[in-house]
């Protein structure tokens, strides 16, 4: 069965599902929100005063621990997304959520400096309790790929939503079993042995076909040649597939091509789809406006923001997690008529430099301390690079999208300084290690009347 038979065949169910609310299989509206409130009918794009700011707000989530880790992924998200927009100028698609997953797993085992700034950049306010609220978050996210059926209670299949977790770490390599355990536990990351020394290539071929089994073929060639090296000590992956309905498609019979103009001014023809929105999510705000399109189940749900004409760029890079999240919760029951273009496109980064810039660079280099993945006295673990892909498709019938990231780490090699000659004046000392005290201290200038009797 392919993606639009499933599509058509969830929307079917759903469809059954509303019209046994109704008894005779009469049209309802399009979406209900527990919040009454009065029906707007949106026409154009609002005036304001350049002194109205947008609104704020915060997750509505009633778990503390879930809500901080919402709030935190919500700033990190926007914080990456700015900083690669402002980078490539171009249609960008990224997954938060795997990036932040794939870095906790990481991050469990960075300790002092290094671990500090990963909490800054990533925005981990929860500390060692970023790892259960991920569990639960997952927890959650798995019961949304079902819908009660309410005219007799049974379950329906909403959508596809499956996450999966994998490291894989070097054979023979003395990872720490509590840091395994830690990833077990709350990832569902089990170790599994990888010949990066005698194989890397093969190695790198087998975590792609993992990614791309978890993610329905659509992300492929995770790691690009030469990603994976003999130096290579551990990669921890994160994948994520979503495949949903609308609640309420768009007829393709209104679908007609028209003209998108892009951010530099040029115009192209594409296809948009029309709807008369009936009650739906609807948000004017100070610079833009917001509809929100439920999936089938409404848990999950697209949230469309248009920024006021040529205002676009300003918006995007003042958009900060609480104004979105305000954005959220000004949104009620609303009627009118939209367009939206169809889409596909993919995305790929690499993340060291953002991550870096954004401030983490001690992970990517020789001062990084991850000793927390490992037993005994190792030293030299460093995040090699951070490797993000995506895919998305947006058409009459609803979305499917997949992300993946790896993390790939490495164990440094010793500096080489090549030859040190010592054939002119130099200084040196005798010390006892472990306090450093300086037993002797000298020079030697003249080493041809330093050979003591001949």
């Amino acid at each position: 069965m392919n993606r639009r038979e499933l599509l058509a065949l969830s929307g079917a169910l759903v469809a059954a599902t509303v019209a046994g609310c109704t008894g005779d299989g009469g049209s309802q509206p399009e979406t209900e929100t527990d919040t009454p409130s009065s029906t707007n009918t949106p026409t154009e794009t609002p005036t304001d005063t350049p002194t109205e700011e947008p609104p704020t707000g915060e997750p509505t989530v009633d778990d503390e621990r879930l809500a901080a880790l919402a709030a935190g992924n919500a700033e990190f998200a926007l914080e990456l997304h700015n900083h690669l927009a402002a980078n490539t100028g171009g249609n960008q698609f990224l997954s938060p959520y795997s990036i932040s997953v794939a870095l906790a797993m990481t991050y469990a085992g960075a300790r002092g400096d290094t671990r500090e700034q990963m909490e800054e950049t990533l925005h981990y306010t929860l500390g060692d309790d970023v790892h259960p609220a991920f569990a639960d978050l997952q927890s959650k996210l798995d019961s949304r790929a079902t819908a009660t059926d309410p005219a007799d209670d049974s379950e329906v299949d909403a959508f596809q939503l499956a996450v999966a977790n994998a490291l894989w770490g070097r054979e023979g390599y003395p990872f720490s079993e509590d840091y395994l355990a830690l990833l077990e536990e709350n990832y569902g990351a089990g170790l599994r042995e990888a010949n990066f020394a005698g194989d890397p290539d093969g190695e790198r071929e087998r975590i792609n076909d993992w990614v791309a089994d978890q993610t329905e073929d659509r992300i492929e060639d995770l790691l690009p040649p030469d990603s994976i090296t003999p130096q290579t000590v551990l990669v921890l992956t994160n994948a994520i597939y979503f495949m949903a309905s609308w609640l309420h498609k768009f007829d393709p019979e209104n679908t007609e091509d028209g003209t998108f103009t892009a951010l530099d001014g040029t115009e192209s023809t594409v296809p948009l789809m029309h709807r008369e929105m009936d009650r739906v999510n609807y948000a004017s705000v100070p610079g833009a406006q917001a509809v929100e399109l439920p999936y089938i189940g409404e848990d999950v749900s697209m949230v469309l923001i248009l920024p006021d004409e040529g205002t676009f760029e300003e918006f995007e890079q003042n958009l900060t997690a609480d104004r979105l999240f305000g954005i959220f919760q000004e949104m009620s029951d609303a009627t009118g008529s939209l367009v939206f273009p169809r889409f596909e496109f993919e995305t790929e980064v690499q993340l060291s430099t953002a991550l870096s810039d954004l401030g983490m660079p001690i992970a990517f280099g020789g001062g990084a301390d991850f000793s927390g993945m490992v037993d005994g006295d190792q030293s030299g673990l460093a995040i090699d690079e951070v490797f993000h892909k995506t895919f998305v498709s947006v058409d009459e019938e609803g979305t499917e999208a997949a992300a993946s990231t790896a993390v790939v780490m490495l164990e440094s090699l010793p500096p080489s300084w090549g030859e040190l000659r010592f054939d002119r004046p130099f200084l040196f000392c005798i010390r006892d290690r472990p306090t450093d005290a300086i037993l002797f201290y000298g020079r030697v200038v003249d080493a041809g009347a330093a050979q003591g009797d001949e």
